[in-house]
């Protein structure tokens, strides 16, 4: 399903580019060839989520025993640097309009033919940030939300140059471009931070791991403290270590009983995780 939503992806997002380049040709407009080369950024993001999503898929191997996860951050990354140049080429594209505004042509089949570019775009946004949400893809979620800005800023730009238009201020219409630049600017930014933090084995969310925090709040008759809680995510996979105190005399076989169990309380409160218990006698317990 990942790969496929990642193809649906690709595929919508040149038509998506194609009707808002004919929008630009339509217009003249600096505002909707803003719109449009964003979408450029769609396109490549798209592809390199489908080829990360492939990547990703594969099971661990001798040289990757924890899997190949991590490669959808690489896509996400990717998508965030795009998004920053596309924003830069937007600027470059609308500063010289300021000074010299153009009047536009062919304003109603334009602004119609884009609005309908922005509504593919929604219904691919949803789908998109749905199916990663379902099975936990940070490249697809990246790719859904950047698909939904783009969105908003198609709405702004609509609304915007259907303004210029009407009173005839077409400084709007650079100024509009230049305000998509910003926006985007800040998506990639965001982008790029949460990816990188992927990378860098940045722990679970605050919720995530107050539900394991809360599993571990009562431990089962005969362990006595667990310290030492460490996590991190790798694209869909979370991972949990901790270490957890038995009596010194207690047998292998009943502490063995005691990892199983919490770790089947830790897999009820985070579906999914995997769980490493190291076990230390009482006499490394920390307290508290």
């Amino acid at each position: 399903m990942m790969p496929k939503a990642a193809l649906y992806s690709l595929l919508f997002g040149l038509l998506v580019f194609a009707l808002k380049g004919l929008a630009y040709l339509l217009t003249g407009s600096v505002a909707l060839l803003s719109d449009a080369l964003e979408s450029i950024v769609n396109v490549v993001a798209a592809l390199a989520a489908h080829l990360a999503l492939r990547v990703s898929a594969k099971p661990p191997d001798e040289n990757h025993p924890f899997g190949h996860t991590k490669a959808e951050y690489f896509s996400a990354v990717l998508e965030g640097a795009l998004v920053v140049l596309a924003a830069f080429s937007i600027a470059k594209e609308a500063l010289p309009r300021l000074g010299r505004p153009t009047p536009l042509e062919g304003i109603g089949p334009g602004l119609g033919v884009s609005a309908l570019a922005g509504g593919i775009n929604l219904a691919l946004a949803l789908y998109l940030i749905r199916e990663g949400r379902r099975h936990r893809s940070p490249a697809l979620v990246a790719n859904g939300r950047h698909v939904l800005s783009d969105v908003l800023t198609s709405l702004g730009v609509l609304l915007g140059v259907g303004l210029a238009s009407w009173t005839g201020l077409w400084i709007l219409d650079p100024l509009l471009a230049l305000l998509v630049a910003a926006n985007i600017l800040l998506i990639g930014f965001r982008l790029v931070r949460h990816s990188v933090g992927g990378l860098m084995d940045e722990g679970l969310s605050g919720e995530e791991r107050h539900r394991l925090e809360a599993a571990l709040s009562h431990l089962p008759p005969g362990a006595l403290e667990v310290h030492d809680l460490k996590t991190r995510r790798a694209g869909p996979r979370s991972f949990v270590e901790l270490h957890l105190v038995v009596p010194g005399r207690m047998p292998v076989e009943e502490a063995h009983r005691l990892c199983d169990e919490l770790e089947a309380r830790l897999k009820e409160a985070l579906p999914g995780v995997e769980v490493t218990i190291h076990i230390e006698p009482e006499k490394e317990a920390k307290g508290g």
